[in-house]
């Protein structure tokens, strides 16, 4: 984790400028909270976590192919978000057409060859598949997401050569959430790289109430990086680990297993969830319309830079609306900076947390801070200490103990019987299989005078 943190904290200045555009979430608002994705995509998008319930053997005889969730159309949502608002524009030099030309399946064989890649990348219908839904239906979204792939890459490509993976990688997340780092699947899967939890915290990103680092973008990128080039080394090849990525290398090496031990990732693909099946061809096509945008006539929106951030470490629980008011700033802006807290809360109490402002409001965060500090008191309604009115809880005690005494009498086999006109206390005693001396003793009688109609204790 100190490893995750200190490479958080090295980032330079100039990258940190570019974080505050990449934060304005570029496409899938798919977030389990905010219930983003549209009923008609809904059919057509599918969940890039594979859950376990269509497993190899339901892939079998199935050949529709699922897209994953993220390459849906999520234009609508995206125009809503703060940092689209604040710094994207239209090109005005390039308007994207609305009709993609038409190529040859040479054509597209020849220009994935041509890609500089390690990774293999070959044609076949189900890449072209994918091509056509990003090239045709998505044209509009892949112009944002060219935008911001302008400022994200430099994160993705520095974690991604610390680990030596191959730099084609960068793109994953287009696939996983459409570069949102808000983004969270109807499975669970949250952030850029789209962690599952469990995953999450196996390579050191803290997620609790207040903080989820899979959505903090330096970090879910390392994270990311280690976990990739981890696969590779369980499966020693590339396509593989991106669909171990997706399904876990469980089911990669079930589809091994039922493929007759092959590993080519085109044979096993059969053996392989649905969603696994459109995983890898999406990435190929990702990579694809990310390298010829321009041959189909799509242009990028303008991204324009914002000002210039730096991170000033909180050591005191504080909430946005706070280091707003005091500091003139926006909520919106402060969210979209700092994206891992999830309920605009810095939790500087339990550890010195990071919160990320425009460079000059860094510095004025430091003067200021004891009135940010101020304003904030008794915001947070967790107490540390409560006392207990022990006269009351006494009285209560001896209430319940009485209680129970009075339970366990009853419980014991206790018995009343009422006095009928006639009786006797040798009757009575008859009738109940007891003795006239116990009945005097257990109701306090004197002699042999009973009274109809009342009850009297014969056990």
């Amino acid at each position: 984790m100190k490893y995750y943190i200190d490479c958080y904290m090295a980032m330079s200045r100039a990258a940190a400028t570019l974080l505050a555009v990449l934060l304005w979430a570029s496409a899938v608002q798919a977030q389990v909270e905010t219930g983003a994705v549209d009923d008609e995509e809904e059919e057509e998008a599918v969940v890039s976590d594979f859950t376990g319930d269509d497993g190899p053997d339901a892939a079998q005889g199935d050949d529709e192919l699922v897209f994953p969730e993220a390459m849906g159309d999520y234009l609508d949502s995206l125009m809503t978000l703060y940092m689209t608002r604040a710094y994207l524009v239209a090109e005005s030099d390039c308007q994207t057409a609305a009709e993609d030309p038409v190529f040859t399946r040479e054509q597209y064989m020849d220009r994935l060859y041509r890609m500089p890649t390690v990774i293999e990348m070959p044609w076949n219908e189900v890449v072209q598949a994918c091509i056509d839904r990003y090239t045709k239906k998505s044209r509009r979204q892949v112009s944002y997401l060219l935008a911001a792939c302008n400022f994200y890459m430099p994160f993705f490509e520095q974690a991604l050569e610390a680990y030596q993976v191959p730099l084609e990688l960068k793109y994953l997340p287009v696939i996983e959430s459409a570069l949102n780092p808000q983004a969270t699947s109807r499975v669970g899967a949250g952030g850029l790289w789209q962690f599952m939890p469990a995953t999450a915290r196996t390579y050191g990103m803290e997620i609790n109430s207040l903080v989820d680092e899979r959505r903090d973008i330096v970090k879910s990128s390392w994270a990311a990086a280690r976990y990739l080039r981890d696969l590779y080394r369980l499966f020693n090849d590339w396509t593989l680990a991106i669909a171990a990525y997706n399904c876990g290398p469980e089911n990669i090496n079930k589809a091994i297993h039922r493929a007759g031990g092959e590993r080519d990732y085109w044979k096993i693909s059969p053996y392989l969830p649905r969603e696994t099946r459109g995983y890898v061809p999406a990435f190929i096509a990702a990579n694809y319309v990310m390298s010829y945008y321009c041959d189909h006539n799509i242009c990028p929106m303008q991204a324009q830079l914002p000002v210039k951030t730096d991170t000033v470490l909180v050591t005191r629980n504080v909430t946005f609306s706070q280091v707003a008011a005091v500091m003139g700033l926006s909520t919106e802006l402060l969210r979209s900076l700092n994206p891992q807290y999830r309920r605009d809360v810095v939790p500087g109490a339990t550890a010195p947390s990071p919160l990320r402002l425009p460079v000059a409001d860094a510095t004025r965060f430091i003067d200021l801070q004891d009135s940010i500090f101020a304003a904030t008191e008794g915001t947070f309604s967790k107490r540390m200490e409560v006392e207990i009115d022990h006269g009351t809880y006494a009285k209560a005690s001896k209430k319940s103990k009485r209680s129970r005494a009075r339970r366990g009498r009853s419980a014991s086999g206790s018995k009343s019987v009422t006095v009928r006109r006639g009786d006797t206390l040798s009757t009575i005693a008859r009738r109940n299989g007891t003795t006239v001396a116990k009945l005097r003793r257990m109701n306090g009688i004197h002699g042999n005078k009973i009274q109809a109609g009342k009850k009297l204790r014969v056990r």
